[in-house]
């Protein structure tokens, strides 16, 4: 008995370590470098946290982190902005969405680069973090 219960306890631990990855963990690219777009993607979940306030502080990252043309819906909870970095004129987007789940908050990053663009990942994914971790 005392075994299952430990092995219990210990599953529900690890379901409740999956449930709070960090964005870091979370983060995923698509696409073919060179070939295809790039997309960037990642997440992370606040408990405890309204969307509506967590809003201007994500806005306040997107600009910290350079980008321009930063537009945010706030009956979407989501932020749209651009980078140009390259001086050719291909824009860089970047979504950033706010969703209220439960009793907390999913901050959803975004950032797409075009076919025949680079970058690091490892770039991307501390500037998405930055943003995404701004949340609280």
């Amino acid at each position: 008995m005392k075994i299952v219960t430990t092995a219990a306890a210990l599953f529900l631990g690890w379901a409740t370590l999956a449930q709070a990855a960090s964005c870091e963990a979370n983060f995923k690219v698509s696409g073919v470098p060179m070939v295809t777009a790039l997309s960037y993607r990642t997440f992370q979940d606040f408990p405890k946290a309204k969307a509506a306030s967590v809003l201007k502080n994500l806005a306040q990252a997107v600009a910290a982190e350079g980008f321009s043309g930063i537009k945010v819906n706030k009956e979407l909870s989501a932020i749209d902005a651009f980078q140009e970095t390259s001086g050719s004129g291909r824009i860089q987007t970047l979504r950033v969405v706010a969703r209220q789940k439960g009793a907390g908050v999913r901050v959803d990053a975004v950032f797409d680069i075009q076919a025949g663009q680079l970058t690091t990942k490892e770039v991307v994914r501390t500037g998405l973090c930055n943003i995404v971790g701004s949340a609280l």
